[in-house]
This record gives C-alpha cells, structure tokens and sequence, in this order.
C-alpha cells in the first residue's frame, strides 16, 4: 500500500540518508513531501527518478500525510510533530524530544516491534549510540538475563550531522598544511584528538548522551533494573560508531553460546576473526546495515562465568538513525 510521505529536515545529513534509504529498499510512496527551513526552501533534490523543491517547514506541510520523519532537532520536533499527529499523520521521530516520554513507543524493531501498534500518532526513535548497542545486546538478553552493562562509545563526528564531518575535513587539511586548526561546531580540536562527548554534563555527572544510554535501553528492554554504565567520546572517525560492551548475565555463559546466538540473530553480522586480529571497525561497518560484533570474549575478571565481553560497531546515520525509522514504518503499514 503506498502511503503519503512526508520528511522534516530532508536536507540534513540524517534527512538525505533517510531518502537513499526510501529509494534502497523500495518503500512504497505515493507523494512525497519534503520539508526544512526557510533558508533551504526552494532546494531541489532528487528521489527515484524524480526532482523535488524542498518546502518550508510549517504547521499546515502535513495536510494528507500518512507518515511524517522527523530529522530535525528536538525543539523542532516540539513544536510541529504536534500539528503532524492533528493532520492525521504517524510521526516517527528521530530527536530525543518524545523518547521517554509515558505513551509514546521508543522503538528497535530487532527488540520490540510489538510496541508500533500501540502508537497513538507518535513513535520515538531511539538514539544511535543506544539503537547500535541494544540490537547486539537484546538476542543475549532473552536468552539469559543481563543484569549489568558498562559501555565505552568511540563515537564519529557525522553524529555531530554535517557540521562535524565538515569540521574534521578542514581540521585534516589544516594539520596536513601546518595551518592554524580552527574550530565551531565541537568545543575541542577533532582531528588528533578524542574528548568526552560533546553534550552537558548533568547532576549524576553523566553527559546527555550517557544517560540517554541508559534511559532509553531501560524503556526499550521494558527493564527498569538493569544496571548501566557508560562513558561516551567523540573520535576523529568520518563515520560509525563503536562500542566496548560488558555484560553481566544472571547465569553463566560462555563466549562459544554467545557467539552461537548472535549468529543467528537479525541486524547482526559476526566479525570475530582472531587469527587474523579481524574485528568489527568503523570501515567496514559504514555504509551497510548490520551491526558487526565481534572481541567475544569470557570476562576473565571473574571466576563465575557470568561476564563477557564484546566490540562492535554501527553505522549510525543508517541503522543508527534512518534505517530504523524506515524499518518501523515498513511494520507500521504492514499491520
């Protein structure tokens, strides 16, 4: 059934994967909107064949609309995903601004697809660092329980959208030409460097994305009691993000069921080659789907069998970010 499609902030870099991502897997459209700010209207981009003018943003675009993605900033959220749900339309959301809260479904389509149908015009789409991490995470959860997880991020600077990659290209170029480095949309020098992720510090003495983190793998594991650490840094990679994962399961389990598990579970592909010293990097895992998890390994801090380790890496534009969106809404039109 081909639905009308509309698309908030459809010049952004999430926006514009969102478009690729549409045309790959043939989601079937019927009319398509595409919308952002005034300084972007009149834009023309291409989509299947066909060239589209980006229109302004505004509480009357979504007159018809089926499905609106939103790929803009939370506070753009706020304010027109609203007018989306009253014109009749199912938002999906990709900002943080609806995810926890009461009522609104924070989906991972590998984790709890059950949760679409319960919309009541709206969807929150998780973050990317959690979305990466949760469906390596969920297949070893239902089989035995995760108490704890402490997570290290290495994440790359497209999460920062286009601003960052731009930032990371002319601070390459600048170094390469022994140039003064400039710097505007990170607080800190990028390229040669790593630093805490670039969010505000709260209370706990978590950044935003941290406790994003943790938040939101509570609400979309349906777990209020899992433990979770995690310590986020932005790296000078162009894009994917990576993540060292521990794990605490209520029983024992051994780094072979692991990795028994994972091999059969969706959005996942095994990259655990130690003879090669081949593991999941930002490389390969850009540009493609699955979440590449690999350094499984028993936790040989402790001698009750019940910890283990692994690395894995996602690209966080795609499923980190549109892939997802536009999986929920394969399964929304679906029902």
């Amino acid at each position: 059934m081909a639905v009308n499609v509309a698309i908030v902030g459809a010049t952004g870099a999430v926006g514009q994967e969102l478009l690729n991502i549409l045309a790959e897997r043939k989601f079937p459209i019927k009319n398509l909107s595409l919308l952002a700010s005034a300084r972007s209207a009149g834009k023309k981009i291409e989509f299947a064949g066909k060239s589209y003018t980006v229109a302004e943003l505004n509480k009357d675009a979504f007159k018809g609309v089926n499905i609106a993605f939103f790929c803009a900033g939370g506070s753009i959220s706020r304010e027109f995903a609203p007018a989306a749900v009253a014109a009749g339309a199912v938002v999906i959301d990709k900002s943080s601004a609806f995810r926890l809260k009461q009522g609104v479904p924070l989906v991972v389509p590998e984790v709890n697809p059950e949760q679409i149908a319960k919309h009541n015009g709206l969807i929150a789409n998780p973050n990317c660092s959690t979305i990466i991490m949760n469906v390596a995470v969920w297949p070893l959860y239902k089989a035995n329980r995760i108490r704890r997880i402490i997570m290290s991020t290495y994440q790359s600077v497209s999460g920062a959208g286009v601003g960052g990659l731009d930032e990371l290209d002319r601070q390459t170029k600048a170094y390469a030409a022994g140039q003064k480095i400039e710097r505007s949309q990170f607080p800190h020098q990028i390229v040669n460097n790593v630093f805490s992720h670039d969010t505000k510090i709260g209370e706990n003495g978590y950044n935003e994305e941290e406790n994003k983190t943790v938040n939101e793998t509570r609400k979309i594991f349906g777990d209020p009691r899992i433990m979770i650490s995690a310590t986020c840094i932005r790296v000078p990679i162009p894009r994917a993000h990576s993540e060292a994962i521990n794990l605490e399961f209520d029983r024992p389990i051994t780094a072979d069921e692991v990795r028994q598990i994972l091999s059969r579970a969706p959005g996942i592909r095994i990259v655990d080659d130690r003879e090669k010293n081949h593991f999941p990097m930002p490389l390969e895992a850009s540009g493609q789907d699955d979440v590449l998890v690999g350094r499984i390994r028993q936790d040989i801090s402790r001698d009750d069998g019940r910890g283990i380790d692994l690395f894995i890496s996602g690209d966080q534009i795609r499923k980190g970010a549109a892939t997802n969106a536009v999986q929920i809404a394969e399964k929304l039109i679906s029902e």
